[in-house]
């Protein structure tokens, strides 16, 4: 076969994208190494995937890394010896004492720098997920559809919006997000809302 024609086979594309079998990648690797176009083209391939995965990367949401280092954090508890924890559920009698055990605990505490979310989770079941959470700036725009979100402000003041109404709150109030409906939450001070958040299989 011409090298023209082994690389409009289509085969360097598969190579690239992982898609040969383990024969079919040597075969090629070794045809890298005789003919310079061929890894030259491999280059360009792999330049050309990268920038169109560039150029259609989507943007997580800004609630998945804080979630995903407070999920982290709690596997290192829990294997370093911590109790998995019952914490009570959020209800419109809830207080801040009935937190109080995680609230006052020293790595519970407000971090130095909250760059936008913290998180720290108390509890983690197919149930319902607790954690004490520091908003900086804002929650943005979700919908539930199988799970109750519930809040309980401890510091500081923020407007809950669901559907396009605001529910301003400050510290001692509970909320409870509607099912189906879309929210957001937007700090109204200047220091970090902090809140128990809780989120209970519908």
């Amino acid at each position: 076969m011409k090298i023209s024609e082994y690389i409009e086979s289509g085969i360097l594309e598969l190579y690239v994208m992982g898609n040969l079998s383990a024969e079919e990648s040597v075969e090629v690797e070794k045809m890298m190494a005789l003919h310079p176009e061929i890894q030259e083209e491999v280059q360009a391939i792999e330049w050309s995937l990268e920038k169109y995965a560039k150029a259609n990367a989507v943007q997580p949401p800004a609630t998945v890394k804080p979630l995903l280092l407070a999920t982290i954090d709690y596997m290192q508890r829990l294997g370093s010896g911590e109790v998995p924890a019952n914490p009570a559920i959020l209800n419109e009698n809830s207080t801040a004492s009935d937190y109080a055990q995680w609230i006052s605990r020293d790595d519970f505490q407000n971090p130095e720098n909250v760059n936008d979310i913290h998180v720290k989770l108390i509890a983690a079941t197919p149930q319902a997920t607790t954690a004490i959470v520091w908003l900086k700036y804002l929650a943005p725009d979700e919908v539930h559809h199988d799970e109750h979100e519930k809040f309980l402000i401890l510091e500081g003041t923020c407007n809950i919006i669901v559907d396009g109404k605001i529910h301003s709150l400050k510290p001692g109030d509970f909320f409870q997000i509607p099912l189906h409906s879309d929210h957001r939450v937007e700090v109204t001070g200047s220091t970090p809302c902090k809140v128990v958040l809780q989120r209970v299989a519908a």
